[in-house]
């Protein structure tokens, strides 16, 4: 999609195009009200304005718009909408092997126990290795500390969606 081409959109498809770069409604209204963008440098810089704006529960509910790292059923259901670009993003753990995938899962489960919310980690270019290994070094973070972390990587995965959602159509 163009720039043009998002600034054009009806607000029901801009908000389905939107939530598919960040799960929060906050974030999403946020950037429909600053819409029409004059370049994509605007679009960037009403993602980290909107960014600013959203308290622990925002961050949650974008959260809960991702698939468990490693959770490839997810991908194919819950998360159809996103499912090219989450998986994608976690082509590492596709690929990974029985033993790596089951200490995800078991990662993930305690991740949430402890923190009340799902694993999230900018996981383009990161091997299933290198996200069990973040998640268990984040496993003995205080709370506190592990939700701005968490949101810095939705930013990364925002930024990452914007720039797919604004790609240059290829004729």
């Amino acid at each position: 999609m163009t720039l043009a081409g998002l600034n054009a959109l009806a607000e029901p498809e801009a908000r389905a195009a939107l939530e598919r770069c960040c799960g929060a409604r906050r974030w999403v209204d946020f950037m429909l009200a600053a819409r029409p963008f004059a370049d994509r440098a605007a679009v960037l810089a009403a993602a980290d304005l909107a960014e600013r704006s959203l308290a622990r529960e925002d961050w949650l509910e974008a959260f809960s718009h991702h698939p468990r790292i490693g959770d490839i059923e997810a991908l194919r259901t819950r998360f159809a909408a996103t499912a090219a670009w989450a998986g994608a993003e976690q082509s590492g753990a596709t690929i990974a092997d029985e033993p790596t995938l089951a200490a995800l899962a078991a990662g993930n489960r305690d991740y949430e126990a402890r923190f009340g919310h799902l694993f999230i980690v900018c996981a383009a270019g990161r091997s299933a290795g290198e996200m069990l290994t973040l998640l268990r070094s984040r496993l003995g973070n205080e709370a506190e500390l592990e939700l701005p972390i968490a949101a810095g990587e939705q930013s990364r995965i925002t930024r990452l969606r914007l720039d797919r959602l604004l790609a240059p159509e290829i004729p």
